[in-house]
Formats: C-alpha cells, sequence, structure tokens
C-alpha cells in the first residue's frame, strides 16, 4: 500500500531541477500512506515527474523501491495496492521468458505490460489498485483504477500541466494550484454526505472511475478514462437469468471462491490480522482466514461502554468460536469526540459518514499489532445487506404483478403530503403528520412506490435530504453524475437497481473511501476480500430470492455462515458501525457546533444558506435527530473549510 502523485508539463522539457522538489513535496503529502521509503523519478526532456510513497507489504528489500522502471527499460511505475494473483502471473510471464530482480508484484506488472501492453494486462489483474505508468517509447502516460474503486486517484489539468495523485493534499502543493470548490460537488456533499465520483470537491479535479483507464498523450484532445471492466455490463449480462443448481451447490460454489479470495489476500511479507465486529460479513472473513491458516489469526475489535452501541460481546463470541486470536480495545465517549476534529484532516474532502470514528479508531488499534487487515466490505451491495434492499424486495413481490399504476399514484400522493408537510426551507411536519408517519421512512416510501422515479430509485433511497438546495445559496445540479445514474435501468426489478446503484456509488465513495482514508491515516494496509471480482459477478448471476428471502439480506451468504459458526452468534438486526450523533451535539459537543454554525461562520464562503441550517439545528437541540445527519454533513464541511483555510 503506498501514496503515488505525479506529473507532466503538456510542451516537453522542462528544467530537471523544477521538477523533481515539487515532485517530492508532493509525495511527502502523502507519507502516512508509505513511512518506509520514498522516491521520485524524472525526464526533464519530457516534463515528466512521478514520485511515491512506500508502504513495504510484498519484498521488503530495496527490490521493491518505486518508482520503478521494467526490464526492457520502456516503462516506468508509481503504483498503490496489490495484485493478489501475482505469483500467478509471474509464473506465466517466466515461461515467456521474463526474469525477475526481486519477488514484488509491481516488478510483475511491469513484465506483464511490456508482454501485453497496459489495458490488455489489466484483465489479467485480480487486485486492489491505482497507478500511473509512462512508456517512454510512446510519450504516454496511463492511470488505471481497479474494478470496484477500493484505492484512490485524483487526475485534473493545473496550468499547462497534467497533474495526479492518491489524495487531493498532495495535488493542493502543486505550484499555482487553484483551490476552486465545485458547486455541483458541493450539492452531491449535501445530497449524500460524501462526494460521488467523478467529482471532486475542486473545479477541474476528477476522481478516475473504478474500473477504468486514462491514456494522456501530448496533444492528443478527449482525454476521457475508458471502463475496462464495467458492473453495468455484468448487471446486464445476469439481466433475464434464472436459476443457479441446487443450493447446496450454489452455497459451495461460494464458498469455494470466498475461500480463494481471502487465501490469496492472506499473501504478506509483514505481520496481518482482521477486523471482526461480529457481524455477517466479518465473521464469515475470519472464519475463512482461520480456515486456512495453523496459527489463530489475529483479529480486532473496539467496544464502546454503552451497551447501546457495544458490538465487542459479539465479536468475542465469534473469535471463541472459531479460533482467533482477539484483541478487543474499549473506547471511551471522551476518545470518540477526541478524533472528531482530526476528520477534516483525514479525509481530505467533505465526508461526513459518522462512522469514519470507529474505523479510524479500529484502525488505530489494529497497526499496533499488524500492517495488513483484511475488511469485511462489500457483501451489503452484493447481496442485498441495507434495510432498502429489504424494502425493495418486498415491494418487488408483493407490488410489481398487480399495483403498478395504483402504486405510481401512491408515490405522487405521498410525495406531494411531504412537499405539503414542509415549506421550501426545510421547517418540520405539522404535528399530525409527524403522529402519521416518520418523515424520512415516508420520503423514501414514496420513491420506491413511484414507477419510474427520476432521476433514479437509488438518487431517492439513499439521499439524506430531498431538498439539499435549501441549504446552499448556489445550488447546481450536478449534471454528469444524473448521465451516470442511467445504469441503473439494466436492471429489471427495484431490488436489482438499488444494489446495482450501491455497488456503483455508494460503495466506492463512501464505504471504500471511509476505509481506506481511515487505515492508511495510520500506515495500516485494509483489504477486502469480498470485492474480489470473481466474486462480484458470481453475485451478479444469482436469483433475487437468494439475497434477500424472508424478510432478510444476505441470506446466501448467511447459510455459508452457518457453515462454520453457530446459528445463534450471528443470526442478529444489522448494526454496523453507528454513533449516537444527535445525543453528542446536544450534550459536550454542543459548544463546538455552536461555534461551527454561527450565522457568520455559515454565511462567511458564500457556499450555504445559514438561516435554514440554524433552523435546522434547532430541531435537532428540541430533540429530532431526523436533522442530525444533516447537521453532522455540515459540520465535516466548515471543519474542512477551515483546515483547507489552515494549510493555504
Amino acid at each position: 500500500m503506498c501514496g503515488i502523485a505525479g506529473f507532466i508539463h503538456s510542451e516537453r522539457a522542462i528544467a530537471q531541477g523544477e521538477l523533481e522538489p515539487v515532485a517530492r513535496r508532493m509525495a511527502d503529502q502523502l507519507r502516512h500512506r508509505g513511512p518506509d521509503d520514498a522516491g521520485v523519478w524524472v525526464d526533464a526532456a519530457q516534463g515528466v515527474a512521478l514520485s511515491h510513497r512506500r508502504l513495504a507489504i510484498i519484498d521488503l528489500s530495496p527490490q521493491g523501491h518505486q518508482p520503478m522502471l521494467s526490464a526492457d527499460g520502456r516503462f516506468v511505475i508509481v503504483f498503490n495496492g496489490e495484485i493478489y494473483n501475482f505469483q500467478q502471473l509471474r509464473e506465466r510471464l517466466g515461461k515467456l521468458g521474463h526474469r525477475f530482480r526481486g519477488t514484488s508484484d509491481t516488478e510483475v506488472m511491469l513484465a506483464a505490460f511490456s508482454e501485453w501492453g497496459v489495458e490488455p494486462a489489466l484483465d489479467q489483474f485480480n487486485g486492489m489498485f491505482a497507478f500511473a505508468v509512462w512508456d517512454r517509447r510512446e510519450e504516454t502516460m496511463w492511470l488505471a483504477r481497479d474494478r470496484l474503486g477500493e484505492k484512490p486517484l485524483y487526475y485534473g489539468s493545473v496550468g499547462r500541466h497534467f497533474v495526479f495523485a492518491s489524495e487531493l493534499k498532495a495535488l493542493r502543493v502543486f505550484p499555482d494550484f487553484r483551490a476552486d470548490i465545485d458547486p455541483e460537488a458541493v450539492h452531491l456533499f449535501f445530497r449524500f454526505n460524501y462526494i460521488c465520483a467523478p467529482y471532486s470537491i475542486y473545479r477541474g479535479i476528477n476522481k478516475l472511475l473504478p474500473g477504468s483507464v486514462l491514456r494522456w498523450r501530448r496533444g492528443e484532445s478527449g482525454k476521457e478514462p475508458r471502463r475496462y471492466w464495467s458492473l453495468a455490463e455484468v448487471a446486464a449480462k445476469a439481466r433475464g437469468k434464472s436459476g443457479t443448481g441446487p443450493l447446496d451447490a450454489v452455497v459451495s460454489g461460494l464458498d469455494n471462491l470466498l475461500t480463494d479470495a481471502v487465501k490469496l489476500r492472506m499473501v504478506a511479507d509483514v505481520p496481518l490480522g482482521a477486523f471482526l465486529s461480529g457481524g455477517v460479513d466479518s465473521s464469515l472473513m475470519a472464519a475463512l482466514m482461520q480456515r486456512q491458516n495453523s496459527a489463530p489469526v489475529r483479529t480486532f475489535s473496539i467496544g464502546f461502554h454503552d451497551e447501546r452501541l457495544d458490538e465487542a460481546p459479539h465479536a468475542r463470541r465469534v473469535a471463541n468460536a472459531v479460533g482467533t486470536d482477539h484483541t478487543e480495545f474499549y473506547v471511551t465517549e471522551g476518545e470518540l469526540l477526541d478524533a472528531v476534529p482530526n476528520m477534516p484532516l483525514i479525509y481530505d474532502e467533505p465526508f461526513a459518514d459518522a462512522s469514519q470514528i470507529p474505523t479510524y479508531l479500529v484502525s488505530k488499534l489494529a497497526r499496533n499489532f499488524v500492517t495488513v487487515s483484511l475488511s469485511g466490505d462489500g457483501p451489503d451491495e452484493l447481496f442485498g445487506g441495507y434495510a432498502r434492499h429489504v424494502a425493495a424486495r418486498r415491494f418487488d413481490l408483493a407490488l410489481r404483478k398487480w399495483l403498478n399504476g395504483f402504486a405510481s399514484s401512491c408515490g405522487t400522493l405521498v410525495s406531494g403530503a411531504l412537499r405539503a408537510g414542509r415549506n421550501s426551507v426545510g421547517r418540520t411536519f405539522p404535528v399530525w403528520w409527524n403522529r402519521v408517519v416518520n418523515e424520512e421512512r415516508a420520503r423514501k416510501l414514496g420513491w420506491l412506490l413511484a414507477k419510474e422515479p427520476s432521476p433514479s430509485l437509488w438518487w431517492g433511497m439513499a439521499s439524506l435530504a430531498e431538498v439539499p438546495e435549501s441549504l446552499l445559496a448556489c445550488p447546481q445540479t450536478p449534471t454528469r453524475l444524473l448521465g451516470l445514474l442511467e445504469q441503473e435501468r439494466i436492471a429489471q426489478d427495484k431490488l436489482s437497481r438499488l444494489m446495482l446503484s450501491d455497488a456503483l456509488f455508494y460503495l466506492p465513495d463512501d464505504i471504500l473511501v471511509k476505509v481506506d482514508r481511515a487505515s492508511m491515516a495510520v500506515s495500516l494496509e485494509a483489504r477486502a476480500p469480498f470485492l474480489d471480482h470473481r466474486v462480484v459477478e458470481f453475485a451478479w448471476q444469482l436469483p433475487p430470492d437468494l439475497k434477500v428471502r424472508a424478510n432478510q439480506g444476505k441470506w446466501l451468504l448467511r447459510q455459508l455462515l452457518h457453515r462454520y459458526v453457530p446459528r445463534e452468534l450471528v443470526d442478529r438486526p444489522k448494526a454496523g458501525f453507528t454513533v449516537p450523533i444527535g445525543r453528542w451535539m446536544r450534550g459536550r459537543l454542543r459548544e463546538w457546533v455552536e461555534d461551527s454554525l454561527t450565522e457568520s461562520g455559515l454565511g462567511r464562503d458564500g457556499l450555504l444558506r445559514a438561516e435554514n441550517i440554524r433552523r435546522i439545528w434547532q430541531e435537532v437541540l428540541n430533540g429530532n435527530d431526523n436533522g442530525a445527519w444533516q447537521v453532522w454533513g455540515i459540520l465535516m464541511f466548515q471543519g474542512w473549510l477551515k483546515a483547507q483555510s489552515r494549510r493555504d
């Protein structure tokens, strides 16, 4: 795991003395991602600079140093991530005549580029990665990102330079970088509490979409990324298929795939462990790890002294059942709250999934013992694990055959009632309406009932606020994302539509961002076996009733888990990392919240409508936690603005 950065001048030659210091300064901003080594490679004649920070995981010797040149001298790479099947590829390439100096996966990647070319080689890689490779012969820069978006990569233009980096903080130190905030990205943040790709918070800087490759050549126009792997295409190929054989055979097929995915991700030259919450995903992963390891696997969880939040006892029982060497750490509320001000610094652009705090703390715990930790991310999006997935499946079963026309009318009525129940600036419902139905659930029910919701079903079901524009001084519609949302229509049923969009947007831009930044902040590599693309493609071959059945999500995954862990230890409602945001705000965080939400502070940058935000805050003070997540997002946004101003 590493951090990468670099740039190329659009007009070739530039003094070498101007290249190296800038590249090194960019890499220094990513030291947390790679504390073990640093390197810079420049070609002054071509105006190219590549820089790297290394967290040594495979081949700890100097032979793993980056930037790395291919054996034939044609390619130079900076690479963040892991190629899990590198040993198999190394054997294939060796038979084709390639020789290797060390044992790193980076060297295998370079040999693959030399043998097959950059784009064809991507099809051969099973891994999580973001890389930049300079083809010296063709004078071409290639950027690529893994299929599901586990590793981040930003790119764009700054003056006459094409720039890229693992995190925005490396781009901010580039000469003449303009930190102009993109209002469309701000809209996305206040709708979802994160920013969907291809947007970043800055104008002119994009996130490379998962499964995409970008080729940059001097003088060529239309430098748009291309998909080398598409989840939407995977879903399209699965459309209309039904029946997968006997249940035992399906469970065994999944077992074999996951076992191999876990095995590949346990290869490391450093200590390795796993996060364990005691839920379905992490419990299955820990069981599969322990099954393949003779010594007890290290597992980690954090606990809370508040019984309403504490999952540590569940994790402890699972650890005892599967035989791992388990470590838990109980976090006080004070320790949780002390971590809050660090979040805008760690996440580098506005990000407000409050489970970022416990994710950071469990990563910090694990780093005391290991350098690599496996995580259970991915099954919710692949096997139907969210409440909205269960609701969508219930709708598909109960209403799809005979209630479509009536449902559409109901959706209109519910939406109209919601609009009538609150004015354009976001006041609460009338008292009588609050007694009838929960505002949030009713809003999402309206989207679920609508026959063809616009712009997409997921847009409504996943939004935290129906009208985030009410918080913004000058709202702008995120048009590029609206076009990408059309992919949702590839799936036929509502469950599959929601799962597809969750995997395309929520997974890479919330869940994986949360884990990547939290783990890399403490120089810990997190690996996600469930996101092996073979597992993803298998999951999309499954019919909906194997994902959600009897009002229970991840049904098939549970059947596999029951082979390894007693049912009574894991069959309980989904919890996840949650924190009592509303209670915190009304209690120990109140002074900090008030300082962050003053009329003058909110209006200082001309981005927010202070009067509306203050109104929502008053509702939270009155005990209405429906608005607490919006306020949390506003706090993270304000914290991010302050952090950027301190850096400038």
